[in-house]
């Protein structure tokens, strides 16, 4: 086993911040594996690259020889998570959320260690509350010191209506850690109030207060945004070897560097050897080679890493690929934008009618494909590499 020394390194690997880590290095000098919880509510069917920053995470403290409690948060998914909200988020169905739920057990196991991995779901615990017992609950919090938090504040202060309900998230949350005797709670930077909300409410019902653990939140193929399936800009856990592939060869070389921290179980001594050998010339195209086949291959094969990466090369007329793909940021308009207007502000073509007549030469390829419709309209937040000719290359995001 490694010392605690090794271990907070390895822990320290891509966090933002650790409250406090004093505590956790107390923690882990403990006699007994620690209780390391993180929550998911399945408010989509799918898990994305973004979700397994946290996983990866998980997957640490197991090695390391922790518990993880894996919660489903079949319960507040019913609420709606309001982090980052500017008004009142749609409750799901709870048949929905059950649905979803099942999708995020077969997925998880996909980086969890199933034998080390303790599934929860805060149903259990949150539909066994009385009234009675949740305005008890509500009693341990306070309006003001809700609305200290940033996003229920700007709708206040704006006049946004905020539910009633809304303010029940954040303390269910809290409570799962009481109920859940966690030692250890993760989650990303815009969870921040409601983790210390369960290390408060620990405090409250006389139990040691959890460490707290946010990651950065993943950027989408866009450069920009939060990685978010309703953006569009993410990639899933269960897509198809050569799509997964393609997605990753999109990411910009600067944010690739972001992905290798996050995503790669690669030691960090060895990415920042591809940082200076990239500096020394090597081409960032190969790098993101790497990084693609590791994450294709930790959710398919090794085998369909390396068809993904030779069709991935075939597709852009294999030698024909510049070794500097430049990359372009486009308007939409009204959430998307023709692909004719695409090519054209780009600068791949000097005008929509050239761009038209291209489509119709089969000149023009997205990811490697062979666009034959001029009518196409590319919807904002997607990123992707565009082929005019046999010359003309670009990574278009269209915001």
């Amino acid at each position: 086993m490694p010392t605690t020394e090794e271990a907070i390194e390895l822990i320290k690997r891509g966090t933002h911040e650790i409250l406090l880590e004093t505590e956790l290095v107390e923690r882990l000098k403990l006699d007994r594996p620690l209780k390391i919880k993180a929550g998911f509510d399945p408010t989509a069917p799918d898990l994305h690259l973004g979700h397994t920053v946290l996983i990866n995470k998980l997957r640490q403290f197991q090695e390391l020889g922790h518990e993880v409690m894996f919660l489903i948060g079949d319960f507040t998914g019913m609420i709606g998570d309001p982090t980052g909200k500017n008004a009142t988020r749609k409750p799901l169905s709870h048949e929905g959320v059950l649905k979803n739920a099942k999708t995020y057990e077969e997925q998880v196991y996909k980086i969890l260690d199933p034998d080390k991995t303790r599934l929860c779901f805060n149903s259990e615990w949150m539909n066994r509350m009385t009234a009675a017992q949740l305005v008890q609950l509500a009693a341990k919090h306070t309006v003001a010191r809700m609305l200290e938090r940033d996003d229920f504040h700007k709708r206040y202060s704006g006049g946004q209506p905020i539910a009633i309900h809304e303010f029940l998230y954040p303390l269910v949350q809290g409570y799962d850690s009481v109920m859940m005797r966690s030692d250890v709670e993760l989650g990303g930077t815009d969870q921040k109030f409601n983790l210390l909300m369960g290390r408060e409410l620990q405090k409250q019902y006389d139990q040691a207060p959890q460490v707290i653990i946010t990651m950065p939140i993943l950027v989408g193929l866009d450069g920009v945004q939060k990685m978010s399936k309703s953006l569009d800009n993410y990639i899933g856990i269960t897509e198809a070897p050569e799509e997964m592939f393609g997605k990753i060869m999109s990411v910009s070389d600067d944010l690739m560097w972001d992905y290798f921290e996050l995503l790669s179980f690669r030691p960090l001594a060895e990415v920042e050897q591809m940082k200076s050998d990239v500096t020394q010339g090597v081409n960032p195209r190969d790098i993101k080679f790497q990084l693609a086949s590791e994450i294709v291959a930790r959710f398919h094969t090794h085998n369909s890493a390396h068809r993904a990466k030779a069709n991935f090369i075939a597709r852009f007329q294999k030698g024909a690929m510049p070794d500097d793909i430049p990359q372009v940021n486009v308007a939409a308009r009204d959430g998307e934008l023709p692909i004719p207007n695409v090519l054209k502000d780009a600068r791949l073509v000097v005008s929509t009618n050239e761009a038209r007549r291209m489509i119709k030469q089969g000149a023009v390829r997205i990811e490697g494909q062979r666009v034959s419709d001029e009518g196409i309209k590319v919807r904002a937040g997607t990123t992707q590499i565009y082929q005019v000719g046999k010359r003309k290359f670009a990574t278009i995001t269209v915001k």
